[in-house]
């Protein structure tokens, strides 16, 4: 995965010598461990901060909406496929972008990787194909890279992107022994009591600080719904009504538009498994429409298509 690192620097180079583009959005290393952070390189004199590597996980769509220049971006599948639904649905268009496709290996889970350590600090992390190992003061501990994972990036079949005007490297394998949705199907065996209460209780610690919603690469509302006053669809209490009303609402703003891409449970700073939301209705426009977010470009999204042949089985 590290050697992605000088295939960018040599493209972004490249592209900014010949004036091709007027930036290019990438990563460069964060001031802690596990956490490199998005960057905008505008001169050939800065490319060399650009970096790859398994803790480039924050969606770089993130940074495309309403732009008005051209730019280089750097996408992994996920980062592709949320940059399809941001054409698909007028937040840039595609002769403003030079897309630099990256094949991806999965991205590493921080919070994941801070609970192993029960409280001692990283210092460095060195990683490979296969492990991971986090060194501090007084301590050296070593993970199968596999096990530390983001959640999303272990079912994740879709790792290569889907869109691109260079790849950086070879495919890789798509995994085709993962089971998607094996958690939406427990939950859709219970009764609806269950399930009610499943949901109340996932979603009672939330602070309703909305880092879901602001890291969301598809959440890009000029005003968002529980910001607007007039009327007022949400309270800004904790009120757990406010706080279900919120959840239920974004994600039925997500359905037929989620990439699984795991922005908003990385920014859960109360580690909430919000995608247990989204992943039920990917799961249902799959199988209601045979629809997949962001693979095809020409392919319009089920809920902004009528078509006569649509299923209506579900309709009630």
């Amino acid at each position: 995965m590290h050697a992605y690192t000088e295939k960018i620097r040599d493209a972004a180079r490249r592209l900014l010598a010949e004036k091709k583009v007027d930036g290019v959005i990438g990563f460069r290393r964060g001031t802690l461990p596990l956490m490199n952070e998005p960057v905008f390189v505008r001169h050939v004199d800065h490319v060399d901060q650009l970096i790859w590597d398994g803790n480039c996980g924050i969606n770089l769509a993130n940074y495309l909406t309403k732009r008005k220049d051209r730019v280089a971006v750097v996408a992994k599948g996920c980062d592709s496929r949320n940059i399809v639904v941001h054409i698909q649905e007028n937040q840039i268009t595609r002769d403003q972008l030079h897309i630099l496709g990256v094949p991806c290996q999965g991205m590493l889970d921080r919070k994941g990787i801070l609970r192993a350590l029960n409280g001692r600090e990283p210092l460095e992390v060195e990683e490979t194909d296969s492990q991971v190992r986090v060194s501090g003061e007084g301590f050296q501990e070593v993970f199968a890279r596999r096990e530390v994972l983001q959640d999303n990036c272990k079912i994740c079949i879709h790792r290569n992107p889907v869109i691109y005007d260079e790849l950086l490297g070879e495919m890789v394998e798509e995994p085709t022994d993962v089971d998607r949705y094996e958690d939406v199907r427990r939950l859709e065996s219970l009764s609806v009591e269950e399930r009610w209460n499943h949901f109340e209780e996932l979603i009672a610690s939330c602070i309703r600080c909305y880092a879901c919603r602001n890291a969301c690469p598809q959440c890009y509302c000029p005003t968002c719904f529980v910001d607007e006053s007039r009327p007022q669809w949400v309270g800004k209490s904790l009120d757990p009504t406010d706080t279900r009303t919120f959840h239920l609402l974004r994600a039925y703003h997500m359905a037929g538009r989620c990439t699984d891409c795991g922005a908003c449970e990385r920014a859960c700073p109360m580690n909430i498994k919000v995608r247990q939301f989204t992943k039920k209705l990917e799961k249902d426009a799959k199988e209601l429409f045979d629809y997949e977010v962001g693979i095809v470009l020409e392919e319009r999204p089920p809920l902004d298509t009528y078509r006569p042949d649509d299923p209506q089985d579900f309709i009630k």
